[in-house]
């Protein structure tokens, strides 16, 4: 059995694992989760994973990867607000 991954859907699945990472990495105390690493992981995972989903268009999973990168955004732009 072969297994033939187009470049959408290992774009995709690096998305999937960098939201991963960047949720199990939170849960494991190593980032916290209104930090800007933590944000940028999931914007750019959500981002990787709406890619994928132009080549193979699902609305439902592209409605969520949008609102996961939103919420990100508002999530880095309220950090920066706090800082400055």
């Amino acid at each position: 059995m072969t297994i033939h991954l187009h470049w959408p859907d290992a774009i995709g699945l690096l998305g999937v694992v960098v939201i991963l990472l960047a949720y199990f990495l939170l849960q494991a105390g190593r980032l916290r989760g209104n930090a800007l690493p933590y944000q940028l992981l999931n914007a750019i995972g959500a981002i990787l994973v709406m890619v994928s989903l132009l080549y193979a268009f699902n609305l439902p999973a592209f409605l969520m990867e949008l609102a996961w990168l939103l919420v990100s955004i508002y999530g880095i732009a309220r950090g920066r607000r706090r800082s400055v």
